[in-house]
């Protein structure tokens, strides 16, 4: 031991700490590599989740109105769209719900009072004459029969071939007292939820 000196012994603790200080860097970078990977997957996880979903190739439409001019423009959006590949639905709601009612979407008619986009406008004081309204509806089905439109039950029975999905709402029926039997056949009772989820889900919603 005499031939060992103190410098020798100097050299070795310094050989010694830089050994124990490398293997330690050695599990600190493992470690923190083990770390950063499992932040940046947990990251990636919560960005992807906050993503909103894929939306579909179709349109949900809701329909509101129940008068002969305003039940074709869901229908005739429904069924091109049907045409065309897209998946299609309607939510009827409120007197949106006359349209799918199999006693009343034969004899649908068009109001003139306060209507101003009809062709032939109408005033007030002559629209609120008993017999307008059916004078009205008489005219607007004459323009119809013309260019050969289908009628609002033909349409329906066009859109279910089509596959379009026709909702019937379940509170509306509640506080209109209208039952399910009261609806054409294929028709499906859902509640506003359950249309918010399917439209959520579609590149096109309408309200009509």
């Amino acid at each position: 031991m005499s031939g060992i000196t103190d410098n020798d012994i100097v050299a070795k603790e310094k050989e010694i700490d830089a050994l124990i200080e490398e293997r330690v860097q050695t599990l600190l970078d493992r470690k923190l590599g083990s770390l950063v990977d499992e932040r940046v997957a947990k990251v990636l996880a919560e960005h992807q989740a906050r993503q909103p979903e894929a939306q579909l190739d179709r349109l949900a439409i809701v329909a509101s109105k129940g008068s002969l001019d305003m039940a074709y423009p869901p229908l005739i959006l429904a069924t091109t769209a049907a045409a065309m590949g897209m998946e299609a639905g309607i939510f009827f709601t409120f007197y949106g719900l006359d349209i799918i009612h199999r006693k009343k979407n034969a004899k649908l008619g068009v109001p003139p009072l306060g209507n101003p986009a009809m062709p032939v406008p109408v005033p007030n004081i002559i629209g609120a004459l008993p017999g307008m309204t059916m004078a009205a509806t008489m005219m607007m089905k004459s323009w119809m029969g013309r260019v050969k439109l289908q009628s609002v039950p033909e349409f329906i029975e066009l859109a279910k071939e089509l596959d379009v999905t026709l909702i019937g709402c379940q509170m509306t029926m509640d506080v209109m007292g209208v039952k399910a039997t009261d609806m054409v056949d294929g028709v499906k009772v859902a509640g506003a939820a359950t249309f918010l989820e399917y439209a959520g889900k579609s590149k096109i919603s309408l309200f009509v």
